[in-house]
């Protein structure tokens, strides 16, 4: 058995007043404490939890007519699920959201469309309550075996219909390459492939890891190779020292990356930055500009409105299993840490060999 020593010191005079509460945390260390969650959590994250808790306030004030308060009731969450769930009903789907509410909620900009959530929409807003309730150690309606229970049982109903989200297309090799046709020796130009180049070879990095990266994680290695090193990621949060975090950059992905490095300029600093109309360069990109990117250049190389940013990184993993590379390979590049889940981004074609053992 451990005995933990036992000090006796003397504090007056050392300036230490006033001494803090054992028993709880100071007004300054509460706050520090909501600085470090917050600061824990990336952007869009936030961005997510703000939307989701500004549209909990609205349908709730216009729902029951007063202003929303914490802790709720389960039974508020269980009508929050009836009014914005599809069931099967003898005359058809139905929700129970009525529809001056829905089209008020519309109005007021905190849904963009009237009609049902979707699924994935409608358990990311209750998993954000729960949160809300949670961190704030308060009863959670949402742990309820009614309300858990409802919401599984949801799940099923949607999952027996066929009512599946729809996944963007992977851009794969053929598209991507396309898109990249479409990219001219402007700063634009040599940017955009830069960026697209960079996103696909690195693993197929999400919107915010292209637009946070910055020149200190860059370094050049031997010949005209780049490595990156990927500190934070949305899998690897504690910004944990991992082998997988360097990620190398060759080929076409490199030549890019340099002709726009010594195009812009830039030595430090974000490695992917706006550009004006005169080709002069502007502050670090939005995340949102990644997608918006990713469609221009889609629309312009003549492809379908079916890729977002994220068809990089489903794109990355589905070409890797194109060309036989070693699983174990191609998630040290995603930076995924189980199969299950870099095999949520394979998108099956007529590409695969399993689709063919008789032929």
């Amino acid at each position: 058995m451990t005995i933990l020593p036992v000090f006796t010191l003397q504090t007056s005079g050392l300036g230490l007043s006033p001494l803090l509460d054992p028993q709880k945390l100071s007004e300054i260390a509460s706050q520090a404490v909501e600085e470090l969650l917050r600061e824990g959590e990336s952007a869009n994250t936030l961005a997510s939890y703000r939307s989701a808790l500004r549209y909990w306030a609205a349908w709730y004030q216009l729902r029951f007519g007063q202003a929303i308060a914490l802790p709720l009731q389960p039974s508020v969450v269980m009508q929050f699920i009836v009014d914005h769930a599809q069931r099967t009903t003898a005359g058809g789907l139905q929700h129970e959201l009525p529809d001056v509410i829905d089209a008020l909620l519309v109005k007021l900009k905190f849904k963009g469309k009237t009609g049902p959530m979707t699924l994935s929409t409608l358990t990311h807003r209750v998993s954000v309550l729960s949160k809300a309730h949670q961190l704030r150690q308060l009863d959670n309606p949402c742990q309820d075996a009614k309300v858990r229970e409802l919401l599984s049982r949801t799940r099923r109903t949607y999952g027996k219909r066929g009512d599946l989200p729809q996944k963007k297309d992977a851009l794969t090799r053929e598209p991507l390459m396309a898109m990249l046709e479409t990219c001219d020796a402007s700063m634009k130009g040599l940017r955009d492939r830069a960026l697209l180049l960079f996103a696909f070879a690195t693993g197929g990095r999400r919107r915010s890891e292209v637009t946070s990266a910055e020149m200190k994680h860059l370094r050049r290695t031997g010949g005209d190779a780049y490595v990156f090193t990927l500190a934070f990621s949305k899998t690897n949060q504690t910004a944990a020292d991992r082998p997988e975090n360097q990620k190398p950059i060759e080929g076409k992905a490199a030549e890019a990356l340099q002709a726009w490095l010594g195009a812009s300029g830039v030595v430090d600093g974000r490695i992917f930055r706006r550009v004006g109309k005169s080709g002069t360069l502007g502050g670090p990109l939005s995340p949102s500009a990644v997608r918006d990117i990713v469609r221009y250049r889609a629309e312009l190389a003549g492809l379908p409105d079916s890729y977002s940013a994220h068809s990089l990184r489903s794109g990355f993993v589905t070409e890797a299993a194109a060309q036989n590379v070693p699983l174990a390979d191609t998630m040290a590049m995603t930076g995924h840490r189980s199969v299950a889940s870099v095999l949520g981004y394979f998108r099956p074609s007529g590409m695969s060999k399993a689709a063919k053992l008789l032929d």
